[in-house]
C-alpha cells in the first residue's frame, strides 16, 4: 500500500514539474512494433486471427515484468522493488496528463485550439463533441482509463497489472488496434472491458461519496450499472448527473445569498475535473488509512 500511495504521488508530481521529459519517456513504439512482428510471424496462425490472439502479445511482456517484480522485491530490504513499482506506474499512467490537458481546453479561447485541445480527451478518431455534458463523460472516460484502471490494476497485481490495463487499452483502440486482426481486436476490446468494469463501478462509489449521492445512484440505476453487463456507460451517465446537481446547488447559493450567480467558462468542464481530483483523493486516502494501519498493526 505504501508503495502504491508513493508511486502514485510520483507521478503526479512528475507530469507537473516535468511533462515533456515524462512524456517522451511514456513511449510504446516499441510495443506497435512487437504486434507488427507477430502479426508478420503469425499473419497465417488462426490463433493469432482468433478472439484469444493478444495473449501472443502480452504473455511475453507481462511474464517478463513478473520476473522482474519477483526478483527485485526481497533485495535491499524491497527498495529496487519500490523504484521498479514506482517507474511502472510513473510508465503506465497516462500516457496523457489529463489535468494538463483540461487546463489546456480551459486556457484556449479561440475556437480552433479548443476544438484542437478537446481532440486529446476522445479516442483516437473518435467525433470531438465540445458540449458540456460530452465534456463530462469524456473527462471521466480519460480519468478511468488515464489514472484509476492503471491505479485499481496496481493495487490488486503490481506493475504487472499497471502494464496489462494499459497495454490492452492501447491495443484496443487507436492506431495500434489497426494493426490487429478484427477477431484478436474484438478480444483485446473485451479484455479491456472485462478490466474497466470494477474500476467503473467503484469510481461511481467514490462519485456518490464525493458528490451528491441521490442523483448519481439514480443515473447508475437507471443507466443499468447494477446489471453485470461490460458496458461502463453507466460512469458518465452518473457524472453528469453529479455535476448537474453540484452547478445546481451552487446556483442555489447564490440565490439565497441576493448574488449573480458567477459565470464561469466551461462550468461542466470544471465541476468534472474537480470531481476527479475528489475521487482521486478519495483513492488515496483510504490507501493512507491501510498504510497507517499497518504500521499500528
Amino acid at each position: 500500500m505504501l508503495i502504491t500511495l508513493i508511486a502514485v504521488i510520483v507521478a503526479l508530481v512528475l507530469g507537473h514539474v516535468a511533462p515533456a521529459l515524462v512524456g517522451s519517456a511514456r513511449a510504446f513504439t516499441w510495443y506497435g512494433q512487437w504486434l507488427q512482428w507477430l502479426g508478420a510471424k503469425f499473419g497465417e496462425s488462426a490463433f493469432w486471427k482468433g478472439r484469444y490472439g493478444i495473449v501472443l502479445a502480452l504473455v511475453p511482456v507481462l511474464l517478463g515484468v513478473a520476473l522482474l517484480q519477483w526478483l527485485l522485491h526481497a533485495p535491499l530490504l524491497g527498495l529496487p522493488g519500490l523504484l521498479f513499482s514506482v517507474l511502472a506506474l510513473v510508465y503506465a499512467w497516462g500516457p496523457r496528463d489529463l489535468d494538463v490537458d483540461v487546463e489546456a481546453i480551459i486556457d484556449a479561447h479561440d475556437p480552433t485550439s479548443r476544438q484542437a485541445a478537446t481532440a486529446h480527451l476522445f479516442p483516437h478518431g473518435a467525433a470531438v463533441v465540445s458540449d458540456g455534458p460530452a465534456l463530462v463523460g469524456a473527462v471521466f472516460r480519460s480519468a478511468q482509463q488515464r489514472w484509476f484502471g492503471v491505479l485499481f490494476w496496481f493495487l490488486l497485481l503490481g506493475p504487472v497489472g499497471a502494464l496489462l490495463y494499459r497495454l490492452s487499452a492501447l491495443a484496443g483502440e487507436g492506431e495500434f488496434a489497426q494493426i490487429l486482426p478484427p477477431e484478436t481486436l474484438a478480444g483485446v476490446r473485451a479484455l479491456h472491458a472485462v478490466l474497466d468494469w470494477p474500476v467503473a463501478q467503484l469510481m461511481t462509489l467514490s462519485l456518490a461519496l464525493v458528490g451528491n449521492f441521490d442523483p448519481v445512484f439514480n443515473a447508475w440505476r437507471e443507466a443499468r450499472g447494477n446489471s453485470l453487463q461490460l458496458d461502463t456507460g453507466f460512469l458518465a451517465a452518473a457524472a453528469r448527473a453529479s455535476v448537474r446537481s453540484e452547478l445546481a446547488e451552487e446556483a442555489e447559493d447564490y440565490t439565497e445569498q441576493g448574488m449573480v450567480p458567477l459565470m464561469r467558462e466551461l462550468p461542466e468542464l470544471r465541476d468534472a475535473m474537480s470531481l476527479v481530483w475528489r475521487i482521486l483523493l478519495l483513492w488515496l486516502a483510504v490507501l493512507a488509512l491501510f498504510v497507517i494501519a499497518g504500521w499500528v498493526s
